[in-house]
């Protein structure tokens, strides 16, 4: 399998919204690439998925999948993607007592 192609792939179909998509896609290469030689390709793709979830509006399961990220790549830029939702939610959770 072609890693990098695979890669863009997902990322133009995220750009088009194809969130579904990219799941069933992700979850397809996952189960069966998931091992420790392609620890940095399976990161990548944890961390696209946790990107189609958050297209989505499910922030628990996009959250997960950028912990899954990290747990594979700690360089994983799911790292930045998992704070700013964690900020985002809080502002929420606050403003919620506002009002």
């Amino acid at each position: 399998m072609e890693t990098e192609k695979t890669i863009q792939q997902i990322k133009e179909m995220l750009s088009r919204s194809e969130s579904r998509d990219v799941i069933a896609h992700c979850d397809y290469i996952i189960e069966n690439e998931d091992n420790d030689d392609n620890k940095i390709f399976v990161a990548q793709l944890f961390y696209l998925r946790g990107n189609a979830y958050r297209q989505l509006g499910d922030w628990g399961k996009a959250m997960s999948s950028w912990l899954e990220a990290m747990d594979r790549d700690p360089q994983s830029p799911a790292r930045q993607a998992y704070a700013h939702a964690i900020e985002i939610l809080d502002f929420y959770n606050h403003d919620l007592y506002n009002p």
